[in-house]
């Protein structure tokens, strides 16, 4: 794995840090009136979400950790855990189902979902950014209501509430923003 320099980091990086994969989620570059300069880099684990402030002098060396990046089919779930397929391969794996966080209930059968590995430890996964889904509960379509910025709660099938312009009715499908968890258009 390539060593960078402190001041080399970058927001998204990977990094191995004291025995853990951390991922930079925030780099502020600061130079004070005395001494050298520095990188005040937010991490934020992999493997269990905490987060830790710290300072990279531009000497400072750290190991820039590449993922590997899989697609690989949703099969089904098990007891919390989410069974998913290299379709190269064919080889099944199980991966706990908080890896999706806020947006597992966006995974549907049959979906693919971009995994990311270190060695063969799933440490993320990804669904795509826009997925189909019909509304199951809203107020009725009324005509004449334009009125550009009003919206109304709508409840998905996979129980999610979004809200969608006053033209969208009941048992209609639509496209959702997986990344903002608002609507984005009709189906």
């Amino acid at each position: 794995m390539p060593k960078i320099n402190g001041n080399e980091i970058r927001p998204g990086n990977i990094l191995e840090h004291d025995g853990h994969l951390w991922s930079a989620v925030k780099v502020d570059h600061v130079k004070p009136g005395k001494g050298g300069a520095f990188a005040q880099v937010e991490m934020r684990n992999l493997r269990n979400g905490s987060k830790l402030n710290e300072r990279f002098r531009s000497a400072d060396k750290v190991e820039r950790v590449r993922l590997e990046q899989k697609d690989q089919q949703f099969l089904y779930e098990t007891d919390g855990r989410l069974v998913f397929m290299d379709t190269t391969t064919y080889d099944q794996v199980e991966i706990d189902a908080d890896i999706l966080g806020e947006r597992r209930p966006f995974l549907q059968d049959g979906m693919m979902v971009k995994v990311e590995y270190y060695d063969d430890e799933p440490l993320s996964a990804e669904v795509p950014q826009k997925v189909t889904c019909k509304i199951v509960e809203t107020e009725p379509v009324v005509k004449g209501q334009t009125a550009a910025n009003s919206f109304k709660p709508a409840l998905l099938d996979n129980g999610v509430r979004v809200m969608v312009p006053p033209f969208v009715g009941q048992d209609e499908d639509i496209i959702v923003n997986t990344e903002t968890m608002e609507y984005s258009e009709r189906a």
